[in-house]
């Protein structure tokens, strides 16, 4: 049985969140991957508190693809730091899962 997991990463900017999430899906590292509009993120960084807007990315993955999607957002990511959290989908409509897990290499 495939494990699968909803990937959430941010980025600064809509452009580099398209260039990403394309290299991605091309790299069959996920299924699918959506960008939602602009939030305001409000952080500390080296000591400074930050509110910056950025837009939220969600990624649809398999467990074993993972450490190659880490490796590629470490990689191509225009943050110093990304943020990437990685949550189990416990429950989900199966067909849907089941074409995930058909379009991430495993």
């Amino acid at each position: 049985m495939t494990s699968h997991l909803l990937v959430l990463t941010t980025f600064p900017d809509s452009d580099s969140a398209v260039q990403v999430a394309r290299g991605i899906v091309r790299a069959k590292l996920a299924a699918c991957v959506n960008i939602l509009p602009s939030v305001q993120s409000v952080y500390v960084w080296q000591g400074k508190e930050c509110v910056e807007p950025e837009h939220v990315v969600l990624i649809k993955t398999t467990e074993s693809a993972y450490p190659g999607l880490e490796s590629y957002i470490k990689n191509h990511h225009p943050y110093e730091l990304p943020e990437l959290i990685a949550t189990p989908i416990t429950m989900g409509f199966q067909e849907y899962l089941d074409w995930v897990t058909r379009h991430v290499i495993t």
